[in-house]
């Protein structure tokens, strides 16, 4: 999705270039002079999900099907803005569910992952978000969501330990219920 354009003169490239001199910036500097429209027009688009949830990304792309086992897609990747620091965390999403008569298009799911992906963040919220949002749209026997991802307020500052990653995962249904479905969800997220 592209954003429209805002003046350069709009309230967020003005923030930002407060934010320049707060820094001992000049944004007046060959170097800086788009800058505070960039960052803001970067800004929107990286928080554009505020504006949508999993039914707007997934439309009328669910249909009736007769299926009953496992359908998982793996490795969608993702970039979002920890909402600590303003600073990006990132990696891949796992998500799988059990239809109950219902499936949807396939490139919805990856949707689904950008529209709470595209919000101030922390990873525990958007992996339940992303699986609770497929819940409610599908009504499937169960969702299962891991996020494996690395955090730059992590890696640039704080501890400032490069490559670490962080897993968090989210099951509802049968992914919680039944140790044999949440089995075969997690020995298949082992295969390339």
């Amino acid at each position: 999705m592209s954003i429209a354009r805002q003046p350069f003169g709009d309230e967020l490239a003005t923030v930002v270039s407060e934010l320049l001199k707060g820094i001992g910036e000049d944004p007046g500097r060959e170097g800086l002079l788009e800058t505070p429209q960039r960052v803001a027009d970067s800004l929107r688009y990286l928080t554009e999900g505020y504006s949508m949830d999993a039914r707007d990304a997934i439309g009328d792309a669910v249909f009736e099907q007769r299926y009953d086992e496992m359908v998982l897609v793996k490795d969608i990747a993702f970039y979002s803005l920890c909402e600590h620091h303003l600073l990006p965390f990132f990696g891949a999403v796992h998500v799988a569910y059990v239809p109950n008569g219902r499936v949807v298009g396939l490139s919805k799911i990856p949707r689904v992952v950008d529209v709470y992906a595209h919000r101030l963040q922390l990873q525990e919220r958007l992996t339940r978000q992303i699986a609770e949002g497929l819940e409610a749209v599908l009504r499937p026997d169960g969702v299962a969501v891991v996020i494996e991802a690395r955090h730059l307020c992590m890696e640039m500052r704080g501890v400032e330990k490069a490559g670490g990653e962080t897993v968090t995962s989210c099951m509802l249904g049968c992914f919680r219920e039944d140790p044999r479905t949440r089995a075969e969800f997690l020995e298949l997220l082992k295969k390339s």
